[in-house]
């Protein structure tokens, strides 16, 4: 599965960047022009289809919301959805895939 960087939209001030894991492409939003307090990841250009929302930036209080359908997806995948849109978030690209294999334990 090939994971990539996209253009950035320079259009619209609060569009940090994109990227894909193969399969979607997926937007990075910030809430706010200055000093935003949280970040959405939507799907496939779709604003209506929200994969993520992570808030508290300001306070590091962080929460992250999982949009419907996106809830049951494979904590691995999840992790690197909030690593990358994270690093989208602040950087405006995605750094290469992180080195190694994450793992997962549910107990």
């Amino acid at each position: 599965m090939s994971r990539q960087n996209l253009v950035t939209s320079a259009a619209d001030p609060l569009e940090r960047g994109q990227f894909t894991d193969g399969h979607s492409r997926f937007n990075v939003r910030a809430s706010s022009a200055q000093a935003p307090d949280s970040f959405q990841v939507y799907a496939n250009s779709n604003h209506a289809d929200l994969v993520l929302i992570v808030s508290g930036l300001i306070s590091g209080n962080l929460h992250a919301t999982w949009g419907q359908g996106w809830r049951t997806f494979a904590p691995e995948w999840k992790i690197w959805l909030e690593d990358t849109a994270f690093t989208v978030f602040y950087n405006g690209t995605q750094i290469n895939q992180r080195p190694g294999k994450v793992r997962f334990c549910e107990g």
